[in-house]
């Protein structure tokens, strides 16, 4: 379910140069968590579009199954959209853009739909280099069905149960530059100053543009040996059915220079380091990125800014040498060789 914004406008809201202002880049009322990061994140996709003025319209946004892809119903409400199923969001964007490569494409996923069951198609549109925005909004857990551990949970993080994560998690901005994404940032969803610049610039990049923001959970990342737990209180109370009750929690927020790491306390207590990258950081280095992630997280950090960006890239069109024509625009006429191309085609096959 979800709710419209109140239809109300200020006289005196700043306007782009399309005469737009930033409500007319909002989407539905957020029915998230209060206090969770992928709102945070929600509203830095709206400042991106609003300041660069993108025609919403032009705009197309897709997603999987999750927390994070529920997001796009919160943002863009007049641009197209598409919700797909579980993990398959990159090749439905993949379809959307070979037949109409005039839109601007955003990809919302999260650590489950994008480092699990949808690794596989992670994998292909990195290295076909579709022309898009992919955002995943890590949290490091499944929201939707109660917090479990996701691919990306670092080891030794507590879960919900109490159990630690015993596995190695996978890291996606290195397997994004592995695989040869021609930009690669990873950012905080409480760092806006940092976070909107960064998809402006995805935005202006002609190829794939994977932007990993982690983005806090205010539902189970809470601490289980609290009084205050979820677990606890339902253990400690008397009550005539089960009801399910998410308490608002103030939204994480920082910011910091360049160069300098930041300690950042969740809503459970733990901490998390982050490291912004300094401005001398090779940007055009795949292995100096991989270096300093790896440096970096030896030292318990975690590295955040822009890593990598290809300024020569060469986007699927490019590489395909498709039309200029958007495929949706073709007809038959187009479309259809002839008798004559097609005999020329069997004779090549005989």
């Amino acid at each position: 379910m979800s709710y419209s914004v109140p239809g109300f406008r200020h006289p005196n809201l700043p306007q782009n140069e399309l005469g737009y202002t930033t409500k007319d880049y909002e989407g539905r009322v957020s029915t998230l968590c209060a206090g969770c990061g992928h709102d945070s994140i929600s509203a830095a996709i709206i400042d991106a579009c609003f300041e660069m003025s993108i025609p919403p319209h032009r705009v197309a946004k897709l997603s999987g199954i999750g927390c994070s892809s529920k997001t796009p119903t919160y943002f863009l409400g007049n641009s197209h959209g598409f919700n797909s199923v579980h993990g398959r969001m990159p090749a439905v964007a993949t379809g959307a853009n070979m037949a109409n490569r005039n839109l601007l494409y955003i990809g919302v996923s999260g650590d489950g739909d994008t480092a699990s069951i949808g690794m596989g198609q992670f994998v292909h549109v990195v290295r076909r280099n579709v022309n898009m925005i992919y955002i995943c909004e890590n949290n490091g857990v499944y929201g939707l069905t109660k917090g479990q551990d996701s691919a990306t949970t670092d080891i030794g993080s507590v879960s919900k149960k109490g159990e630690p994560n015993a596995l190695e998690p996978i890291d996606l901005c290195s397997v994004a530059l592995q695989l040869g994404a021609t930009f690669v940032a990873n950012s905080f969803s409480g760092d806006k100053s940092q976070l909107v610049p960064i998809i402006q610039a995805a935005i202006a990049h002609k190829g794939f543009a994977f932007i990993n923001v982690i983005s806090p959970c205010v539902t189970f990342n809470n601490s289980p040996n609290s009084t205050k737990s979820y677990d606890y209180i339902r253990q400690h109370m008397a009550s005539s059915n089960a009801v399910d009750f998410v308490p608002p929690e103030e939204e994480i927020t920082t910011d910091y220079a360049p160069g300098t790491s930041e300690v950042v306390t969740m809503h459970d207590g733990s901490v998390i380091h982050l490291q912004k990258l300094d401005e001398k950081h090779d940007l055009h280095s795949r292995r100096s990125a991989l270096t300093l992630i790896n440096d970096y997280k030896a030292e318990g950090k975690v590295l955040t800014g822009l890593l990598f960006v290809d300024l020569d890239s060469q986007e699927i069109h490019e590489t395909m040498n498709t039309t200029a024509t958007p495929l949706r625009n073709l007809t038959e006429t187009e479309l259809c060789p002839g008798s004559e191309q097609l005999e020329k085609i069997n004779e090549i096959l005989r």
